[in-house]
């Protein structure tokens, strides 16, 4: 007998990355304590153009022992080392985030200091050039053994990864169900979920729900009033066309490209055997139709796919977990995914959620732990994309004036002013990027601090010297003995 409080039946509301991403980790690693059942529709088509990712998400799959070559093989998946930015600080410019370390640092100040204080005594080099990572990516290689770690995340296929874990997720027990929800049943007096009623009047009761049915946030918004906080003031950009084209590149790039527009990016997303590309705009300033010829007029190879136009607007729940449901996905929330960060809220959700997992009933610390966690993280993200379109020199387009005089949130124009000012970034609890990311974009948008730690100038200007070109040498050599990407895949992972 199970007492009134304990959560046995997990229903998941929709299937997806989130859904299946949910399903998988459930039932790995906490399913002999629970059923746990998914419900979703073939007719309701999922977004599936979260394709590129972050390194967390390697830590997810080692959690759920997934085998890395199985799941790249079955996604079509290629490595990436980071994002190349086209175009943001001023037309004509480049610069690359990568998931690297830049350098090396000491206790009191970060490599970047030394690096600018090099500049003040006139020794030219880029911040890059002390990066593996970095290098590694402008040169197309790759590879890695225990000598020669390397930091790096995949591009994928959304779709084909939703179905790898539903097949492990299945193994493992879980219960598919197919049917399209058509009500969200509550209780009367304390107002909790009870039960999902399906278009073939089946009812399926449940002690917990997981929304994630997408921006319709069937549960958590049309079902419990969750409410929702606008950043569109802050990410203008409203609409995205996505479309599949065939791989042209002799060369797979390890990396991302998000190339700036007149009225927001495109991205390109190289996988093994074709690129994902998409437009992300301001509907504002350039209509649909006009979109999706600017993006046909960018585009190499032949279309795989008709261009698809989603609409969104840029924002988050009020509450991730609200009663006995947590919203994961687009139905929590959805900030651009200018740096790649959908896949990993999802996969901190399930983690976080895990982690307060209500074996013997909902307590209200633990859902306000949650919330608070969340609205950290997913803050400190907003925070960093916001800074991609706030910095930046361009006056050429309506777009990029807003961008440059709009306000921002405290937080960033702090972090802004203070890295202005002093050369110093500091990170808060939920900041998913490291120092070396808020560093790379903020010197590749174009700031320059007027200081930096004098901790730097302690070494005489040989020992600065030798330092600096140790750095590099080693990294020159590093990189010359790697094969190509394009290379390493062939060999680590290829695909039929």
């Amino acid at each position: 007998m199970k007492s009134n409080n304990t959560i046995q039946n997990v229903i998941i509301a929709g299937g997806g990355t989130a859904g299946w991403m949910a399903a998988a980790a459930l039932s790995k690693l906490v399913g002999k304590n629970i059923n746990v059942t998914l419900i979703e529709s073939d007719e309701i088509a999922t977004v599936g153009v979260g394709e590129a990712t972050i390194p967390p998400i390697r830590t997810f799959h080692k959690l759920l022992g997934i085998n890395e070559q199985e799941f790249m093989q079955a996604t079509q998946a290629s490595f990436k080392l980071g994002i190349s930015f086209e175009n943001w600080g001023q037309t004509n410019t480049q610069y690359i985030h990568s998931f690297g370390m830049t350098g090396k640092e000491c206790w009191a100040g970060e490599f970047h200091h030394f690096w600018l204080h090099s500049l003040s005594l006139g020794l030219e080099s880029e911040f890059g050039q002390y990066c593996y990572e970095l290098q590694a990516a402008k040169q197309n290689k790759f590879a890695f053994n225990q000598q020669n770690p390397i930091n790096y995340a995949f591009h994928m296929d959304a779709s084909r990864y939703a179905l790898f874990l539903r097949e492990f997720a299945e193994n493992l027990g879980v219960t598919r169900l197919e049917g399209k929800i058509t009500s969200v049943n509550k209780c009367p007096d304390s107002g909790s979920i009870n039960s999902l009623t399906l278009a073939d009047n089946n009812t399926i009761e449940g002690d917990f729900f997981i929304d994630c049915t997408g921006f319709r946030g069937l549960l958590i918004e049309q079902a419990l009033h969750t409410g929702y906080e606008d950043w569109s003031h802050l990410l203008p950009c409203d609409s995205a066309i996505a479309v599949q084209t065939t791989a042209i590149d002799e060369d797979i790039k390890p990396y991302t490209r998000a190339i700036a527009h007149e009225a927001g990016w495109q991205w390109q997303i190289p996988l093994q055997q074709r690129v994902g590309n998409g437009l992300v705009y301001c509907s504002r300033y350039l209509a649909d139709e006009q979109a999706k010829q600017l993006l046909l007029e960018n585009i190499q190879g032949d279309t795989l796919t008709e261009p698809k136009i989603i609409k969104f607007k840029t924002g988050r729940r009020r509450k991730g977990w609200n009663k006995n449901c947590l919203a994961l996905g687009l139905a929590s929330g959805f900030v651009e995914p200018l740096e790649s960060t959908s896949i990993h809220l999802i996969m901190s959700g399930i983690i976080r959620f895990m982690r307060l997992f209500p074996f013997n009933g909902i307590t209200e610390q633990a859902v306000n732990e949650y919330n608070k966690q969340l609205k950290s993280e997913i803050e400190n993200i907003r925070d960093f994309i916001v800074l991609h379109y706030k910095v930046t020199e361009r006056t050429d387009s309506e777009f990029w004036r807003h961008c440059k005089s709009m306000d921002v949130p405290e937080t960033l124009a702090h972090k802004i002013s203070l890295f202005k000012r002093t050369g110093r970034v500091f990170l808060d609890d939920g900041d998913i990027f490291r120092v070396d990311s808020w560093v790379q974009v903020m010197l590749g948008q174009g700031i320059k601090p007027e200081q930096y730690h004098l901790i730097a100038s302690l070494m005489t200007d040989e020992e600065l010297t030798r330092f600096l070109t140790s750095i590099k040498q080693q990294i020159s050599q590093r990189v010359a003995a790697l094969p190509s990407h394009q290379a390493f895949l062939q060999q680590y992972c290829p695909t039929i």
